[in-house]
């Protein structure tokens, strides 16, 4: 194992975690998930790289990684991709068969790529919400245009999840820019940058 190797995995996971992640979304929940994942998966590369084991149980460990399925709660896409760049940063560092150059450079890359694809200049903020509305809407228009007085933003996205008929109710996911509805009139399921 290259010491080069394990400190530019730490600062990178540093950076991810504590100068994008954390700043931008204010999860510290997640700070110690990132950090697990990364060095776990850095030291079982780096093992792997060492031993005799051949290339396809390497990559074998790396697809059941990615079929884990995290039970606590629904991770959001950019949450995703932030666990898919520390399981990166871990598997290519772990395993140094590249010159530092080459390890340095791809790390830098999943970095900058993060930086821009997540920057809040980017694009505009959104929130997403589930509604539950007291009236059964089978006009889109008119669900549309009730959503919005509602919200008092500008509807991004709106997919009705459930018109009940019976109760006389209305489940919608809805996705806005602008004012979110206080939590007394409707539970906000997420809010995404």
């Amino acid at each position: 194992m290259n010491w080069i190797y394990l400190v530019a995995d730490l600062i990178a996971i540093s950076l991810l975690v504590f100068a994008m992640f954390v700043p931008r979304h204010g999860r510290r929940d997640m700070v110690v998930s990132f950090l697990v994942v990364n060095v776990a998966v850095f030291a079982v590369s780096a093992a792997l790289s060492v031993s005799t084991v051949a290339a396809g149980l390497g990559l074998g460990l790396f697809g059941v990684l990615s079929i884990i399925r995290l039970r606590s709660e629904e991770l959001t896409q950019h949450e995703v991709a932030y666990y898919f760049a520390a399981l990166a940063l871990g598997l290519i560092s772990g395993l140094s068969a590249l010159d530092t150059v080459w390890v340095s450079g791809l790390m830098a890359l999943i970095l900058a790529a993060l930086f821009i694809g997540d920057h809040p200049r980017l694009t505009r903020t959104t929130t997403s919400q589930l509604l539950v509305l007291d009236h059964a809407y089978t006009d889109p228009t008119a669900l549309q245009a009730h959503v919005e007085r509602l919200l008092g933003g500008t509807i991004v996205s709106l997919k009705v999840e459930k018109v009940d008929l019976i109760n006389d109710s209305t489940i919608v996911h809805v996705r806005s820019t602008g004012p979110r509805v206080p939590s007394t009139q409707a539970p906000a399921a997420e809010v995404t940058r």
